[in-house]
């Protein structure tokens, strides 16, 4: 680990650790925004929580990180990929994650990076051949799918079963107990968060200590990434959420949908579980999906037109538009940097 880093592999950490600072301040949402709005917890109570599960959920799993690092690009590409095509991958995903910032938008930092990494690929190689299609389907491209409708049916399901039983019980008394029930399942929204979420940089940082032969896949397949890259990738997505994401928090918590504690509630626990199950078999899902489709879910169970219909559209667009988006603008940035190196 201590021998063989050239510039660009070490250009390549760096803006990995930025990619992951920026998924901490742009994801921030995804764990607080429910409490936040419902007033369960003040913002800076809600961020430091949220900064402290998200370190600990980075550490706990290496599924998804090992997803990215080997599960994406061809074996037989990923040994001699070039660090600049893992630069022109996370340029792509950082560029996307501020503009989604800027306009409020809560996209998948995810699935950007995923986007960034097959274009410059394929542009790269020259070959559609170089991906694992089979790999991009299956912890992809389904779970990009399946994991919101899940979320939404999850947390419809839920509020309903709560409406049911807490019928005759005052609102009052509801809002108590709801407000301090809220706070664990914010908690379980923030180490989901950073299960999943952390993961991605620990992969295309192994990514890149393969492509340069620091590593080889056969050590990482022994023993998966390497403890200093888990610690520096768990701090950096800490230090992101410790920023907050203040433009998306209010586009989730308060734009959409007017919550109670105890929607947040269904809302956050329910995203927590898919989240979970999903890091736990290294399938790539956006929490930024998950918990925007269970609040919708929350809403709709209360009733269809307490949703902003109109803003929810423009959320799910942005989830569709995110792979080939960054894909393209991986490619365009991969093709600059050939001209750049030739000459």
């Amino acid at each position: 680990m201590l021998s063989g880093f050239s510039f660009t592999l070490i250009l390549v950490i760096i803006l990995a650790l930025i990619y992951d600072f920026i998924t901490g301040f742009h994801d921030t949402a995804n764990s607080i925004a429910t409490s936040v709005s419902t007033r369960v917890l003040s913002p800076r109570v809600a961020i430091v929580m949220a900064a402290t599960l998200n370190c600990v959920g980075a550490l706990v799993s290496n599924a998804v990180a090992m997803t990215i690092s080997k599960g994406i690009v061809e074996p037989g590409v990923s040994a001699h990929l070039p660090q600049y095509v893992i630069i022109a991958a996370l340029v792509a995903a950082i560029s996307w994650g501020l503009v989604t910032w800027y306009f409020g938008l809560p996209s998948s930092s995810s699935h950007a990076l995923i986007g960034g990494l097959v274009g410059a690929t394929v542009t790269y190689a020259f070959s559609f051949q170089s991906i694992v299609w089979s790999g991009v389907l299956d912890k992809v491209v389904i779970p990009l799918v399946t994991s919101p409708l899940i979320g939404f049916a999850l947390s419809f399901l839920v509020m309903s079963m709560l409406f049911k039983l807490l019928a005759k019980v005052s609102l009052k008394v509801v809002n108590k107990w709801f407000s301090k029930l809220q706070i664990l399942s914010a908690a379980l929204m923030a180490f989901a968060h950073g299960s999943n979420d952390a993961q991605k940089s620990m992969g295309i940082i192994t990514l890149a200590l393969v492509s340069s032969g620091v590593l080889t896949l056969d050590w990482v397949n022994q023993n998966g990434v390497p403890w200093e890259i888990k610690v520096a990738c768990a701090l950096m997505m800490g230090l992101g959420t410790s920023v907050g994401g203040w433009r998306i928090i209010k586009t989730m918590g308060v734009n959409m949908i007017k919550l109670q504690p105890v929607g947040g509630f269904a809302a956050e626990t329910s995203s927590a579980a898919v989240i979970l199950v999903n890091a736990l078999t290294g399938s790539q899902v956006s929490t930024t999906h998950v918990i925007s489709a269970a609040i919708m879910g929350v809403g709709a169970a209360k009733r269809l037109n307490s949703v902003r219909w109109s803003l929810a559209r423009s959320i799910v667009g942005a989830w569709f538009l995110t792979i080939p988006a960054t894909a393209a603008l991986g490619a365009g940035l991969m093709l600059l940097l050939k001209i750049f190196i030739r000459n």
